[in-house]
């Protein structure tokens, strides 16, 4: 499953082909081009263990449903392939110290995430640039704004059991480079799955049928 999310909750939930025939998201696609390297430890740490025993038994499920197709190689689900340790900023936080910590770690995108982690938006500095002007390295003519004010909000997220060939065909579609993973229930962000990630699927289980 996917979702749109936004600042007022989910508008959206349901299969790829239901989001790709009626949630276009349009302001998602100037984001092209801009890689999100997630290496830092979120706030409060989810328990693995657990956590991927329910997504493993929710992929069962689903699993179980589908008709199986000898051709094709081992599918891949979110929640076994996701980066955990994500950087994301609060929307409260001043535009400045987002361009410093998103400068800082050397990314160019992150998650929104209230203190609850639940995912309200999306920003990168390609916002940012539209309140801020750099000169030298160093910023000037700074605004008085928020990344509240300047994140892209709603965002398509997937669930923990989202296939990840669906998931590629998203960030295909709508030109992202990563996509953020929420709990099915809570909305709360549990990790993301970027380009490096699928290309690690590749990497791992080398036949071109995975992608059939």
């Amino acid at each position: 499953m996917f979702s749109v999310i936004g600042v007022d909750g989910g508008v959206f939930r349901g299969s790829l082909e239901h989001l790709l025939a009626t949630h276009r998201v349009p302001a998602l696609r100037h984001l092209r081009g801009i890689d999100q390297e997630v290496d830092e430890p979120p706030t409060e740490a989810r328990e693995p263990a657990a956590a991927d025993r329910r997504y493993h038994a929710a992929a069962a499920a689903y699993v179980a449903a589908e008709r199986p197709d000898p051709e094709r190689g081992p599918i891949y689900r979110a929640y076994q392939v996701m980066s955990r340790h994500v950087l994301t900023l609060p929307p409260d936080v001043s535009v400045v110290e987002a361009w410093r910590t998103l400068a800082a770690r050397g990314v160019g995108q992150a998650p929104v995430v209230t203190a609850e982690r639940r995912l309200v938006g999306l920003v990168s500095r390609t916002h940012l640039l539209h309140v801020l002007n750099e000169e030298d390295g160093r910023l000037r003519d700074v605004l008085a704004r928020t990344v509240a004010d300047v994140m892209d909000t709603p965002v398509v997220s997937a669930e923990p059991v989202a296939d990840v060939r669906r998931i590629a065909r998203v960030m295909l579609e709508y030109h992202v480079p990563a996509l953020p993973i929420v709990d099915e229930s809570s909305q709360a962000l549990v990790g993301i799955v970027s380009r490096s990630d699928i290309l690690r699927c590749v990497v791992i289980d080398p036949p071109l049928t995975l992608w059939a």
